[in-house]
């Protein structure tokens, strides 16, 4: 069971993560707040899959962990694995 939990993690640490930083968004909200970030942390952040990534991943981890150790362990995996995904149904050459 805790595999299938670490799965639909992993899945909507993805989806979010490319709304986040790819997509528009309804009436256009996700691009509103993307150019409201500016140039500064924020904006940077959200140019960046895999740094987005890493913050979308953590409230994912902090639920499916059950101690502070599998929680830490949790979090780069479930953001590694969105990564993962991104790499293989993006149409995009990767030069990180």
């Amino acid at each position: 069971m805790h595999s299938y939990y670490f799965l639909l993690c992993v899945l909507a640490a993805w989806r979010i993560t490319h709304l986040l930083q790819a997509e528009d968004g309804p009436f256009d909200l996700v691009f509103l707040l993307r150019k409201k970030a500016g140039a500064g942390f924020f904006g940077n952040l959200l140019d960046c899959f895999y740094c987005l990534s890493i913050w979308v991943a953590l409230p994912f981890a902090i639920w499916l962990g059950i101690s502070w150790q599998e929680r830490l362990l949790l979090w780069p995996a479930i953001s590694g694995a969105a990564i993962l995904l991104e790499r293989i149904t993006s149409r995009e050459i990767i030069n990180h």
